[in-house]
């Protein structure tokens, strides 16, 4: 494993994505290898369909890989697994970019937004859909107030500014 999973981001990491089945999987893992899922459980003594969706889940992540062999004489099909954690830092990139980009949507709808909210319910509204209601809440019919968010603006803005500084984007 390389030592992948003694480091503590890696693992929370990991955790974030796997959970706490996924990590005893990877810790259990067989050295080298190609492994079917079945083998996997079995060695590991973990819930088949958790090794299954572990896998998959790493797999979307380019963190494993397989091998699909058929068996000529019932036609089944064997799936090899081969974990590939030495991706773990381009997998880590990866979803990190992805929230930078997700963070500064919010941020640009924060900042180009004015916002109402209920004093009844919490629901909140654009300034445009607040004042076709009348300023008055579409559930229970009470006043809105208006909804002061900069000290959301500014924790986004703090969030990308880290991400953007850990990506080398800064």
């Amino acid at each position: 494993m390389d030592g992948a999973l003694d480091n503590p981001a890696t693992r929370a990491y990991l955790m974030r994505l796997i959970g706490e089945e996924g990590l005893s999987l990877l810790e259990k893992y067989p050295e080298e290898g190609e492994y079917s899922d079945e083998e996997l459980a079995a060695k590991t003594g973990i819930n088949l369909n958790s090794v299954r969706h572990t896998l998959y889940t790493l797999y979307e992540r380019r963190l494993a890989e397989y091998r699909r062999i058929k068996n000529n004489e019932t036609g089944w099909l064997t799936y090899l697994w081969r974990l590939r954690l030495d991706n773990i830092h381009d997998a880590i990139k990866e979803d990190m970019e992805l929230m930078l980009e997700k963070l500064e949507k919010r941020e640009r709808y924060e900042e180009e937004n004015d916002f109402y909210k209920c004093v009844e319910c919490g629901l909140i509204f654009t300034f445009n859909r607040a004042i076709d209601q009348g300023f008055e809440c579409s559930e229970c019919g009470k006043q809105m107030t208006h909804r002061d968010n900069d000290i959301l603006l500014e924790a986004l803005k703090r969030r990308i500014r880290s991400i953007r500084q850990t990506l080398g984007h800064a």
